[in-house]
Parts: C-alpha cells; structure tokens; sequence
C-alpha cells in the first residue's frame, strides 16, 4: 500500500502509523495506538522487574571453638537464608595459634554442610584465605521459587486470620 494511502487511513480511524519493520522489504508499518502500545509495553516491563529477583549472599561468621548453642543459632540464621533462596557465605575466623589447627575449622564448615544438606548444596569447598576459611553454600530452590512459596503462606495466614475468627461471625437469636 502506498504511503500516502497508509497514512490517509491511519488519520481515518484516528489511529498512528507504526513502522514494525524498517529492514524489511518492503517495509511492513502497523496501524495501531502508540500511546496505548507504548503504555501496555512499560506496564509489561515493570512487571518483569517485579518478579525478578536479586541474588544476595547472606555472610555468616563462626570461630572454631564455637559453643553448641552458638553452633545451633547460626545454623538457624543459615537455614532462613537458605530457604529464602539466599546464597551463604560462611567464614571461620582464626586467631592466635588457631591458625595452626585449621583441619578445626574444616571439619565444623563439614558438619555444617551436612546439617544443611537438605535445603542447599556447597558451592565452593572450604578454603583458607590467609586468617579465614571460606565456604559458600548455595540454595536447592531458585529466590523467586523461595519468594512465591513466601508470598502463598502469607495469603494463607491471612485467609486463616480472616476466616477463622469465631469472634466476627455473628450470633444467631
């Protein structure tokens, strides 16, 4: 079709002539609202970056001689990550004459592998770099699969909260 009569038609029913494909021959033009094209097409892009999700590396620090209790509460701290889709980097500080005993450090980074093994999957090996002994442990579940199991419970909870209150239904007479 001519461009003249494209464009004719295009002020005809009020709408833009859009050029889809230049290379093409000959080149193919669309008649369409570009305001509204244009509108829906950002709309579609921020919703993209809405279900996006940013890797982080959550960093947790331990000491060789680390009491049990200690032990169990930065295991905690790791499984949180870890089943928010967070990966985790886990250092062993030494001081002093630790740092003769590293195969201490080695071991506990191993234990800790183990308890965690269900939820996430060692990275990069133990490995000393200088005073510290370096691990990453990386999750089994991608962060936007962590972050709409989150957003599923979350609705649940609310429905259970609205739902399920004996006190808002009203009394029969």
């Amino acid at each position: 079709m001519p461009l003249a009569k494209a464009l004719e038609l295009a002020q005809e029913y009020d709408l833009d002539l859009v050029e889809v494909a230049a290379n093409a021959r000959p080149p193919v033009c669309k008649l369409m609202d570009y305001g509204k094209f244009k509108y829906e097409s950002a709309m579609k892009a921020r919703e993209a970056r809405k279900n996006q999700a940013h890797t982080v590396i959550k960093e947790m620090k331990l000491r060789p001689k680390i009491d049990p209790h200690d032990y169990d509460t930065k295991k905690g701290h790791v499984v949180r990550f870890l089943k928010q889709g967070d990966k985790v980097k886990i250092t062993i500080m030494f001081r002093g004459r630790e740092q003769s005993r590293p195969e201490l450090g080695y071991r506990l980074l191993q234990r800790l592998a183990e308890d965690v093994q269900e939820l996430g999957f060692v990275e990069s090996n133990p490995k000393q770099d200088g005073r510290n002994m370096i691990m990453v442990l990386g999750p089994h579940k991608k962060k936007t699969e962590a972050m709409a199991e989150a957003r599923e419970a979350q609705a649940a909870r609310k429905a259970e909260r609205q739902g399920g209150s004996p006190a808002e239904e009203p009394a029969e007479a």
